[in-house]
């Protein structure tokens, strides 16, 4: 097998697959080889499933064998985010309290990635409750590509384990921007769908009304095969809407000729990194026929990413309440803080914060009225060293400013799509996003493949 075959794309390993020119248990043998090589100095896993994974694979093999196949994510290897529960395998969400939860079902993500054949390596680290840190006691996963860097937030494990060629794509949350961040700072490209197309049930919250679960790959075409495989209504989830799901693949080559993208005039404090890579995909995708126009962020966008974390603190002290406070020992500072300051806010600040959420939603539907998408960074500095982040402190204008251009989203629930778009000085990859009307991920998965197929940021690996 070519040395290489870890970083191939799902794409390529599925067509592999199919044609019986690789097995799934070969496929799933060297990626457990792989896991075992380099993961216990990444530590992107929280568990590995090795035996179950061999077991599901042969089974998957035996169907190619007889002529059947469940789709394009049959016998491919993949991981998900350790909130989603998985029947039978321990399911933690970075929790020292849950180490020993084992559902007893999977949850609606899980149970479909399975239907459509695919093989489960295990669950992906994360941070405490999917908040902003890692449990003290539970060891943070390291950046593949400067291990002196930032991993990203609650999603770090699925960020580091799929740059690191340790799965071949993954499940990420987004609630502040938890799919966005590990995404940028690992060069892949991660999907924060609308709010209601992905099933949350089986999902360990941390903001119901904020939570988001998405594909996280190495390019846009494989985000759209893993997102057509879990999107859609559920009986399980009512907050799940019941729009029909499109064909995300055989849409992905419609490309972004003639469409107006907006390009914000008033976006704040870009440094010299995020500002190359967001001329880049201008460059990239005018060059593909796409028409720049200038835009104004809403008035209320800034103000979006100050609500953040009162708004989510107040939603996880509802997710908490059965262990917190009785069992406040048991977490860590920073899931504690956020906890502590939801349950200190008066009714009258909600409502004040949730009528300003809703003022929001409504500027950022009026401004996607008038463009086709929206070209933004994922964060004014773009990439950031733990040391950096450790010295900035999470003072509340602080988290507010390297939440600015992903927050907002989360409050109104619009798909973004982040995309890999270059390099820093230090080797860390730095991303953009692409953000679209609701329910249309179909044309920023389209804008994304349409951008990669001229540039070459998500080919790139880390030096392992």
């Amino acid at each position: 097998m070519p040395s290489d075959l870890h970083y191939l794309s799902l794409d390529e390993v599925a067509r592999r697959l199919k044609a019986r020119k690789l097995s799934s248990v070969e496929l799933t043998g060297s990626m457990l080889d792989r896991i075992g090589k380099v993961d216990p100095r990444l530590q992107s896993y929280a568990t590995v499933t090795a035996d179950r994974a061999l077991a599901d694979a042969a089974c998957l093999d035996a169907e190619t064998a007889s002529g059947t196949s469940r789709g394009p994510l049959h016998g491919v290897p993949i991981a998900v985010k350790d909130l989603c529960n998985t029947e039978g395998v321990a399911t933690a969400a970075g929790m020292e309290i849950h180490r020993g939860n084992v559902p007893t079902r999977d949850a609606t993500v899980v149970a479909r990635l399975k239907q459509a054949g695919a093989v489960l390596l295990g669950k992906l680290q994360m941070t405490e409750g999917a908040y902003g840190a890692h449990h003290p006691n539970i060891p943070a996963p390291l950046n593949p590509w400067n291990a002196a860097y930032w991993t990203g937030s609650s999603s770090s494990g699925s960020g580091a384990a799929t740059a690191a060629g340790l799965c071949y794509a993954s499940l990420g949350s987004d609630t502040g921007g938890s799919i966005r961040f590990p995404s940028t700072m690992n060069g892949l490209s991660g999907l924060k769908p609308t709010w209601g197309r992905v099933s949350r049930a089986g999902v360990f919250a941390l903001a119901e009304s904020l939570d988001h679960i998405g594909p996280m790959t190495r390019n846009a075409l494989d985000t759209a095969i893993v997102l057509g495989v879990i999107a859609g209504a559920d009986p399980e989830d009512p907050t799940s809407v019941g729009l029909p799901v499109p064909d995300y693949v055989a849409s992905i080559d419609q490309g972004v000729r003639g469409r107006r993208i907006g390009f914000a005039t008033n976006m704040q404090g870009l440094d010299e990194d995020a500002r190359r890579a967001l001329d880049g995909a201008v460059e990239a995708l005018k060059n593909t026929g796409a028409l720049i126009v200038d835009v104004k962020l809403p008035d209320g966008f800034d103000q979006g990413a100050r609500d953040w974390v009162p708004l989510c603190g107040v939603e996880a002290a509802v997710a908490h309440e059965v262990t917190y406070p009785s069992r406040a020992a048991e977490y860590g500072p920073v899931l504690s803080g956020l906890l502590d300051h939801g349950r200190r806010l008066s009714a009258t600040e909600v409502a004040k914060m949730q009528l300003r959420r809703a003022a929001l939603t409504g500027e950022l539907n009026r401004l996607l009225a008038s463009v086709d998408l929206l070209l933004m960074p994922v964060m004014a500095r773009a990439v950031w060293s733990t040391e950096a982040l450790q010295a900035a402190g999470r003072d509340p204008e602080t988290v507010a400013a390297r939440l600015r251009y992903t927050a907002p989203f989360d409050l109104s629930g619009h798909p973004t799509l982040t995309l890999p778009g270059g390099m820093s000085a230090d080797g860390v990859p730095v991303g953009f996003q692409v953000v679209g009307k609701a329910f249309d991920e179909g044309l920023i998965l389209a804008a994304g493949h349409a951008y990669q197929q001229r540039t070459d940021w998500h080919s790139r690996r880390p030096p392992l």
